[in-house]
């Protein structure tokens, strides 16, 4: 049975100046509840994308279509509406001075009744683990609570999709794991996740589906273990494959390992292979 995207972009290009194209004939189909990493070196073209995807830019060609309906200037808080976005750095995002504040302000601006906002930002400081900060002051909180506060303000605004790029910039492993259990969390309420990331490993472990660019284009988009497998799109993106995948064909190569199609996505996994 045909599913239709939760979010199609056609032939989408982006310039800063006029000129030089950021993003160049984009086409994306996306699926509800896709599990995806967006991956390629700096200056590919990975944050403008999100910010297109978001509605923060607006592209002058190509198509952005939300749910079957065609994206222009006068409807693309559809976009912002249904699509939050969680920036690398946490302190450009927060404006608010104290945390209930902050995560109150996206539901205050769709305008919702005061039971609807109390409602959702308080299950989203719960869901958080929130509910002990709301009269903390943002400027204070740590990388990793600032960081979680982001998220918040995504799930109070009840966004479908969730747009995280490089969400482990300066966490420590523990608010590392932190997130990727989150991330399964959000993963297993529906919500469509889109992560840009230069961590091969955690792309390998966690996508479903990634999606590689270079110099705004894109030149792969299929399985993580297809991509990672690809050695002429990983050298053009300047890619390595996960330690896992080498692992696996260095015992391959030396008799230890069967020859087989199944990739292992931890350790436990490449434990039972063995």
């Amino acid at each position: 049975m045909y599913k239709k995207p939760q979010l199609q972009m056609k032939n989408i290009c982006y310039c800063y100046d006029g000129k030089n194209e950021v993003l160049k004939n984009v086409n994306l189909d996306i699926f509800a509840g896709e599990k995806i990493a967006i991956m390629g070196a700096n200056g590919a073209g990975k944050s403008t994308l999100f910010l297109c995807m978001n509605g923060v830019l607006f592209a002058e060609k190509g198509d952005m279509i939300w749910e079957g309906e065609k994206i222009i200037k006068k409807n693309r808080k559809q976009l912002t509406k249904n699509i939050g976005i969680v920036f690398q750095e946490a302190d450009n995002q927060i404006i608010a001075p104290t945390v209930l504040e902050e995560i109150s302000f996206g539901p205050m601006n769709l305008k919702l009744p005061q039971k609807e906002v109390q409602k959702r930002v308080y299950s989203a400081m719960e869901k958080m683990g929130l509910t002990s900060f709301e009269n903390r002051i943002t400027h204070y909180l740590s990388g990793g609570e600032k960081k979680k506060v982001t998220i918040a303000d995504c799930i109070a605004m009840e966004s479908k999709m969730i747009l995280f790029d490089e969400p482990h910039t300066a966490l420590d492993p523990f608010h590392q794991q932190m997130l990727e259990d989150m991330f399964q969390k959000l993963s297993n309420e529906g919500k469509t996740l889109v992560i840009s990331t230069h961590d091969v490993d955690f792309a390998y472990r966690f996508a479903e589906r990634v999606i590689v660019f270079y110099n705004g284009s894109v030149i792969a988009d299929d399985t993580a273990e297809n991509v990672f497998c690809n050695k002429e799109v990983l050298k053009k993106s300047n890619l390595k494959q996960p330690m896992l995948l080498q692992i696996k064909e260095l015992l391959a190569q030396k008799g230890l390992l069967k020859k087989c199609d199944i990739y292992p996505k931890s350790i436990e996994q490449l434990k039972q292979l063995l």
